[in-house]
């Protein structure tokens, strides 16, 4: 061989490595030949193969020049140095020949080879500084490389110059020692990270991410993310402390990239224009029914040809993160091939143990590369990369033409943002398994075949067996989860409805009829859920005694087939680690497979999107305004349609606009008006003609579309902000009133679509937006209709009309409002599509054409309109009350008072107050934040306590919790046992080239098999049927304490917070916990078991353990308040992505029609990076963590190893099988350990907050045994009230002082009073009806014998006969009797289903005045001696009221009845009024008498016109 050639000098040593001086010996060593050649030219070699793609990779990543330092002078210094003396060498060597000492070749080659070598390191050390690298791997590699073949020739040196026979060639030692002394310290120095290159992104950013800079030992053991770990340990992280995103990850750095390839992509395949048929017989009718006209045309194209057309996605997103895919893929497949070297390794360490002539240092040898291959495995595996496919779909979304946007709704596309773009998140970390599961089954087979032969295919046939199994019970699984979440919909419908009625609820004592029908829908959810518990015992069953099983039949069928085979330690434990490795790509293909299904899914669909048709820029000239020949806007002969494929809208357009004048769009509803002003935005394909406007555009939809952010935000619209210009806008716009009325004036935060503000404010602020932003041209698209006609005035006369603001603009109205015609410079009249007629009102009155026509259709309406108009004021006042109201006064009593204030309010009106009175809108930021976080993160941050697992123990019940404890305990037990006895087996002595008692040893190990697969079916049983029992229980208590809660308790709390805990915490109570604890339970036990092992085998790791455990915690505790906190952060600022989206969905028309584009794009840029910034480091934790993990798992393993190799005399072979193969699992374990703990510890907080509200304050009880009333009670229904005070919460004022007044039997009473006089407070009292106090009786007992009909009539989801009688008490006679005389019987019969007609949500489909009498009719089924009536008649009109009072006259002629009353004339004949002022009784008497008094109740009369 050609080393040995260059050896061959007159003396000498064969070259192949001497197995005798190698190998066989206590004292291993290279001869001096190898030492020479190969230890020297390695490192070399390793470095010129690796320096051109090197080179080209630092040419093309410049990342800018660093400055020379005092690190790099040393580097180079030493390069040089190092170079020198390999070459005092050759030298050297030279001069010997001089002296004619001939010595062998390679005296002369190696130098050279290794002094150019360290030239060319030096010159990379320099050339890495000028293309900015901090630290590199490269290099690294080298040094070490190189330093491990000098110490091998050190060792070796040293060892020869203390044989004393033998000379010393004393120049060559100390070149070498030199040499091997500098090549250490370029090793220390190389792990030091340069400083950052000039220039650079990181100088100015105020908190970079340490990674660019970190050295590259820190990069590949993610120590620089050591420094936020600390940091969440302490305190929980905040956004403000994630670290900037590095420049090549942020959006605006990867997005164009890709959307750049797409449309190459996209230009490659360009279709050929779409032929299009048009059906001319359809077109005829293209009027009134062009959606039939869209359907046909859409049939009748012609598809083109080839097929190939189609732009591939997949291939764009290969070339912007192919070379990420191909690292990965390098790593992966390295990482897969070390994984097969633990049981190689362990098979030579058996080999070990069984040999006593072999020498130690082998032992401890393999003790190394165990440890050295479960480090490189550690290391590699933990590379990541993400993907930014949202940043494309979000600027698809701003240039898509409309009817793309109609064929995916706004929740498909957010959709897409959401669901698809993370399915490929996901699928980046699965792509590998692709490739990587077949080829890790092959290799472990191939393998296994080699030890065990043919029977392999034995323990193969169970796992492929085992596949379809855990298939099917996928399959199952889906199907019960729909079924599960419909009932979990319906449940959690219904409870929203009876958190919005809890008033009803509590004053009809009606709870425990609507706690039945939950607890009925809850029943059909546990049983799904008992299903689906079942199978996931058995998917547990299956998954955990899928090892064993295999296991048994392979080693069955090897002992049985033949006598000879005989079962030793090594074949045993070796495919045993084999069969535990295989065990995973199994398990994991059916994941992988699904997952690339549902990514290619999403591709399609993503490939679809970003393939929509965009909007032609050409479709209009946007010129500016100083090339203009006086018309600002021209449009000739143009025709338009909606999309390339339909009929056109608008055709045979022509009209220019003179600069400045003022212009007005009429016509029947549905004639173009809206696509006119569309296509003047370019917003409409363009099919012939020209169109150009002059100069830039404002626009003012029909549907103002309000951005969630502060009202000035909205109206200056990303403008600089002119103090003086805004307030003159807001003022022209009449907003000045609005803002006074909102909590923080102009700085209010509107909610999403703008759901703190009224239709007509909305429109006022699109309007202002559109006016503040000056431009030339206006496009109004009918802004007058929101709002009332007094408003429409001031905003014609002070904005749009001849006198305003825009008096010098250029503007287009598109109106309904005749009474501003006259003043417009032109009228356009459309018809169908096309103008009809145009010209001045003189004009087009004198024509008699579609115009007048136009006229009087309008005009009728318009006049009953002005007439509703005159007490205008009035009506104004009433919007303000309504959103003072609305603002102002969280505590929703006073405000349902303050609506029934004037009886102009629609039902409607009510209606929206009353939801919007949940706390649901976002007030102002500060406000915001207190109700909103004090509410989710009480229970969050920190640690559970013990308390909570207590409380979920007692939940399940003690019996099973220790029952399925006991089985977990079995069931290790049974695992450890079989593999011990395995091990005792392997030991057996064999006799004649067999082994005896084989049929008693398999026997023992299958049963023992079998009894841990039962005792696994037992636990996983027990743990899924005591979790359905938990959460039946924790949601009957959860249920039935919030039903018990007061009043006040309920306006306290959002209902959101109470629909969150019945939906998201049960649910994760119901499905989450129980899969986890099993988990949790599972890798606990695992990892007790393996150290039980190692400590079974090798007794002295027990010193070693216990440190290893204390890392072990430390790691765990620090990683998971960390990550606790970053999934958190995560999921907060994943959020605004996502509703930043739908927004501008909503908005594309506008944020084209002011040309923002760009400013969007950096919002959505700037939200996307938000959240990278959280997903990232949660990211690196995780590998931060699995690092730290595994090497604390390598230790165990080079431990267990260590002191098997040492104690070797003492072991049998089977026993250090037993425990290496133990230890070599032990790390998996250890990480899933980590990760199951802090997923309980995230998900018990549920239980927590659950168990929170079962302890809340209570009401008095339902029902009091010693003092409930007498049946017949009250007979006559007396009521008296003695010095009667009442608050409504403790830390409130009295609301009533003093009160002290009689009210006989059968008296009708009226009470009156100004708004907010506390007249509804009333009905609440502690009084004393017909002798009874009745505090001292259960709340069930009196509101059964009240009967109250309150202000706001709630109906709930249900048949009507449900909610007349939830308790089914009374006949179907009974009940229609109550109807007729509610006046409803006339309605119910004529529906289809009568009685059992089904009422909406909130009584939806009925009229506001028909829940009333449905309210009514309640009242007259319970026929109760007493009745309180809340104003109930505030929403029905007058005759309906007549009805009532009458009926209330005829009905409940002996009862007693108190009615709160706001019209007076209700009152009028009643036997007596109270009225009350500030909560204290200022007048009683009958109505006569109070009006000759002259006092409170007089004025009020006269207001009402009563007197």
């Amino acid at each position: 061989s050609m080393p040995s050639c260059l050896c061959k000098a007159p003396a000498a040593a064969p070259f192949p490595p001497d197995w005798n001086v190698t190998w066989h010996t206590e004292n291993p060593d290279f001869t001096k030949c190898f030492q020479n050649t190969v230890l020297v030219w390695i490192p070399c070699i390793y470095l010129w193969s690796c320096f051109p793609i090197y080179f080209l990779y630092l040419h093309y990543h410049d990342r800018g020049y660093i400055q020379m330092s005092h690190l790099n002078k040393a580097k180079t210094a030493l390069g040089f140095l190092l170079w020198i003396v390999c070459w005092a060498d050759l030298f050297y060597s030279f001069w010997e020949r001089n002296q004619n000492i001939i010595r062998a070749p390679v005296f002369l080659v190696s130098p050279t080879v290794l002094g150019i070598t360290m030239l060319l390191a030096t010159f990379l050390i320099q050339y890495e500084r000028m293309k900015g690298v901090q630290s590199s791997g490269i290099m690294l590699f080298f040094w070490v490389i190189a330093l491990l073949c000098a110490t091998v020739i050190f060792r070796s040196k040293i060892l020869h110059a203390l044989n004393m026979e033998t000379e010393v060639d004393v120049f060559r030692y100390v070149t070498f020692y030199i040499y091997f002394v500098l090549v250490l310290i370029q090793l220390i120095l190389s792990c030091f990270p340069e400083r950052p290159p000039l220039f650079s992104e990181t100088v100015n950013d105020p908190n970079p991410c340490p990674e660019s800079s970190a050295s590259f030992l820190s990069k590949i053991t993610f120590w620089w993310i050591t420094g936020l770990m600390i940091q969440g340990y302490r305190h929980p992280l905040e956004a403000k402390e994630l670290w900037s995103l590095n420049k090549e990850d942020t959006s605006v750095e990867v997005v164009p990239g890709l959307t750049r390839n797409w449309a190459k992509e996209c230009a490659k395949t360009k279709k050929q224009p779409i032929k299009m048929i048009y059906s001319p017989k359809k077109q005829m009718k293209s009027s009134n029914s062009s959606r039939d006209v869209t359907e046909e045309v859409e049939a009748l194209i012609v598809k083109p040809s080839q097929r190939d057309s189609e732009p591939s996605l997949s291939k764009v997103l290969y070339k912007a993160f192919g070379s990420y895919f191909l690292m990965s893929f390098l790593f992966k497949a390295f990482h897969d091939l070390m994984m097969f070297t633990g049981p190689e390794i362990l098979k030579l360490l058996i080999n070990f143990v069984n040999d006593k002539d072999a020498p130690n240092w082998q032992g401890y040898l393999y003790t190394c590369l165990l440890f050295v291959s479960a480090c490189l495995q550690t290391l590699v595996l933990h590379q990541y990369f993400h993907i930014s496919v949202i940043g494309a779909i979000y600027r698809k979304a701003l240039v898509i033409t409309n009817s793309a946007r109609r064929t995916s709704t706004v929740g498909e596309i957010v959709n897409l943002m959401s669901v698809d773009a993370q399915r490929f998140m996901d699928l980046a970390t699965y792509i590998n398994m692709i490739w990587s599961a077949p080829l890790q089954v092959i290799l472990a087979l191939y393998l296994l075949w080699q030890i065990l032969g043919p029977s392999v295919l034995a323990g193969v046939a169970v796992m492929i067996l085992l596949v379809p199994v855990n298939a099917v019970i996928a399959v199952k699984t889906k199907t019960y989860q729909v079924a599960q979440m419909k009932s979990k919909d319906n449940r959690i419908k219904l409870m929203n409805e009876i958190l919005n009625g809890i008033k009803v609820l509590k004053l009809y004592a009606w709870e425990l009829a609507f706690k039945e029908k939950v607890l009925g829908i809850r029943q059909e959810e546990l049983k799904v859920l008992k299903k689906s518990a079942y199978l996931a015992a058995v998917g547990t069953f299956t998954w955990v005694c899928a090892p064993f099983l295999v296991a048994l039949s392979t080693f069955a069928v090897y002992v049985l087939i033949d006598e000879t085979n005989i079962l030793d330690a090594q074949k045993a434990f070796v495919s045993l680690a084999l069969f535990n490795i295989l065990r995973f790509p199994l398990n994991i293909l059916p994941m992988v497979i699904s997952s690339i299904v549902q990514a290619s899914v999403s591709l399609k669909r993503l490939r679809v999107f970003l393939s929509h048709e965009e909007l032609d820029p050409d479709n209009i000239i946007r010129g500016s305004i100083k090339d203009s020949d006086g018309s600002s806007i021209s449009i000739k002969n143009a025709t338009f349609s909606w999309s390339r494929s339909d009929p056109p809208t608008l055709k045979n357009i022509n009209f220019a606009v003179r600069e400045g004048s003022l212009i007005a769009v009429v016509g029947q509803v549905g004639c173009g008006k809206s696509s006119l002003l569309s296509a003047l935005l370019g917003e409409m394909d363009k099919k012939e003609g020209c169109v150009a406007v002059k100069g830039s555009v404002a626009y003012v939809p029909q549907q103002a579309w309000i951005q969630n952010a502060t009202l000035k935000e909205n109206i200056i619209f990303g403008r600089e902000v002119k103090e003086s210009q805004y307030q003159h806008v807001i003022e022209a716009c009449a907003l000045l009133p609005d803002i006074e009325i909102l909590p923080s004036g102009d700085r209010t935060e509107i909610g999403e679509k703008g759901v703190n503000l009224s239709g007509g404010q909305k429109q006022r602020v699109s309007l202002a937006r559109a006016v503040y932003c000056s431009a030339d041209v206006y496009l109004f698209d009918d802004p007058l209709s929101a709002v009332d006609a007094h408003v429409g005035k001031h905003i014609f006369e002070k904005v749009i009309g001849p006198k305003g603001i825009l008096k010098k603009k250029t503007r287009v109205l598109v109106t309904h409002g005749v009474s501003y015609l006259p003043l417009m410079d032109t009228i356009i009249v459309m018809t169908d599509g096309e103008i009809s007629e145009m010209g001045s009102y003189q004009e087009l009155l004198k024509q008699d054409g579609a115009f007048a026509e136009f006229l009087r259709t309008y005009a009728n309406a318009e006049q009953s309109v002005d007439s509703g108009a005159a007490d205008s004021p009035a009506v104004k006042e009433g919007k303000l009350i309504e959103n003072g109201v609305l603002v102002n006064e969280p505590s929703g009593k006073q405000m349902h008072r303050q609506l029934s204030n004037s009886s102009t309010y629609s039902g409607e009106t009510g209606k929206s107050l009353h939801q919007n009175s949940t706390a649901e809108l976002p007030k102002t930021p500060a406000e915001k934040n207190t109700w909103k976080l004090t509410e989710a993160d009480t229970a969050k941050t920190g640690r559970v306590k013990a308390t909570v697992y207590w409380e979920y123990m007692k939940a399940i019940g003690l019996f099973i919790s220790f029952l399925s404890i006991f089985l977990f305990i079995c069931n290790h037990v049974a695992s450890l046992a079989s593999n011990y006895w395995l091990s005792l087996w392997t030991d057996d002595p064999v006799i004649n080239g067999t082994q005896q008692h084989t049929d008693v040893r398999l026997g023992v190990y299958g049963a023992l098999g079998i009894s841990q697969g039962i005792a696994v079916f037992g636990y996983s049983m027990a743990v899924s049927i005591g979790g359905i029992f938990a959460s039946r229980r924790l949601h009957l208590n959860l249920l039935h304490n919030v039903l018990r809660c007061p009043m006040s308790f309920f306006e306290r709390t959002p209902s959101g917070n109470l629909v969150n805990r019945f939906s998201k915490e049960m649910d994760t109570i119901d499905s989450m916990i129980p899969q986890i604890i099993k988990m949790f339970m599972g890798s606990t036990f695992n990892v007790i078991g393996a150290c039980i092992i190692i400590l079974l085998a090798t007794p002295v790791t027990a010193v070693v353990i216990p440190p290893l455990g204390l890392v072990y915690f430390f790691v765990q505790r620090f990683y998971v308040a960390t990550s606790r906190q970053l999934k958190r952060l995560e999921s907060v600022s994943r959020s605004p992505v996502y509703s930043h989206f739908t927004e501008t969905l909503l908005g594309v028309s506008v944020i084209r029609a002011f040309e923002e584009q760009k400013r969007f794009i950096h919002q959505s840029d700037l939200k996307v990076d938000e959240n990278q910034k959280a997903y990232f480091p949660s990211i690196v934790a995780n590998r931060w963590l699995a690092v730290r993990l595994e090497y604390v798992g390598n230790c165990i393993v080079l431990f267990a190893a260590l002191f098997a190799v040492i104690a070797r005399n003492s072991l049998s072979p089977g026993l250090v099988g037993l425990s290496i193969s133990y230890s070599l699992q032990i790390t998996t374990y250890l990480n899933w350990l980590v990760r199951m703990s802090s997923e309980l510890e995230t998900n018990i907080v549920a239980v927590e907050r659950v168990k929170e509200y079962s302890e809340m304050e209570k009401e008095a009880a339902w029902r009091i045994e010693q003092t409930a009333p007498p049946s017949k009670w009250p007979h006559e229904g007396k009521v008296e009230f003695r010095s009667f005070g009442l608050r409504y919460r403790e830390d409130l004022d009295l609301v009533l002082k003093n009160i002290n007044v009689t009210i006989n039997g059968a008296e009708k009473v009226g009470i009156v009073g100004r708004t907010g006089a506390g007249k509804s407070s009333l009905t609440l009292g502690e009084i004393i009806i017909d002798g009874v106090n009745i505090a001292k009786i259960g709340l069930h007992d009196l509101r059964f014998k009240i009967t109250i009909i309150p202000q706001d009539p709630v109906l709930f989801s249900g048949t009507l006969r449900m909610n007349l009688d939830p308790f089914n008490q009374y006949s179907d006679e009974e009940v229609w009797s109550s109807l007729e005389l509610a006046h409803l019987k006339n309605f119910v019969s004529a529906l289809p289903d009568k009685l059992n007609h089904e009422c909406a949500e909130g009584g939806e489909n009925l009229s506001v005045g028909q829940r009333q009498l449905v309210c009514l009719a309640r009242a007259l089924l319970r026929k109760s001696k007493i009745l309180v009536l809340d104003e109930a008649t505030a929403a029905v009109d007058l005759e309906t009221d007549d009805l009532i009072q009458s009926t209330i006259r005829t009905q409940f002629e002996d009862c007693t009845v108190l009615t709160i009353a706001h019209r007076l004339n209700t009152i009028m004949d009643y036997t007596r009024v109270i009225v009350l002022d500030k909560g204290e009784i200022v007048e009683c008497d009958s109505p006569a008498n109070l009006i000759q008094k002259k006092g409170v109740f007089y004025s009020m009369a006269k207001d009402s016109g009563l007197v």
